[in-house]
């Protein structure tokens, strides 16, 4: 069984409730945009593809910092080592209040490529009102290319709470002493 897409025109209820579910609106800014959908049935990130045609990338360049944008070479974006680059993902979406979007490489990127994101995870607000990107580091001693369509990162739908922050004194409420690393120490 294909696992239901990003949005769903099914009525979906919660089981607990027989609440409507929240719904994530997506809208592609261009025809051939493909909707995030989860790879398996116990998938709980849904990929994010590269939207690469006839665009340009912006970029930090890694050996002097530098920002700069670059076109796509074809359908195809190159990173020279320690460049970050924010890449397109070609649709804007409105997340529900109270969710978040965490945006997570596909290990294979990070493994096979050098690829990182360096904010991990990325967050994508529910108020977000404009193209979703990916933000990447090549981490490699080597240029990296990432294609127009690829698999490169994986949206994990969150809920959030909010609340308030008071002044006050934090003291010790378990046995745990010291910080940092502490849990660790023999």
């Amino acid at each position: 069984m294909r696992p239901a897409p990003l949005h769903s025109t099914v009525d979906a209820t919660h089981p607990a409730t027989s609440m409507p579910q929240p719904r994530v609106v997506f809208e592609p800014l261009y025809h051939d945009a493909r909707i995030p959908e989860r790879s398996t049935e116990g998938s709980s990130g849904y990929d994010l593809r590269a939207y690469l045609k006839n665009r340009t990338v912006k970029t930090r360049q890694g050996s002097t910092g530098d920002m700069r944008s670059i076109g796509t070479e074809g359908d195809a974006v190159v990173l020279d080592p320690q460049d970050i680059a924010l890449i397109p993902t070609g649709f804007k979406a409105r997340l529900p209040a109270g969710y978040e979007a965490q945006i997570r490489l596909r290990s294979s990127m990070a493994f096979t490529r050098g690829l990182m994101i360096p904010n991990a995870p990325g967050t994508v607000d529910a108020d977000y009102p404009d193209e979703w990107f990916v933000m990447v580091k090549n981490d490699s001693p080597r240029p990296v290319s990432i294609e127009h369509g690829e698999h490169i990162a994986q949206a994990v739908l969150a809920r959030f709470a909010i609340l308030q922050w008071t002044d006050g004194t934090v003291k010790t409420t378990t046995d745990r002493v010291g910080g940092l690393g502490s849990t660790g120490a023999d």
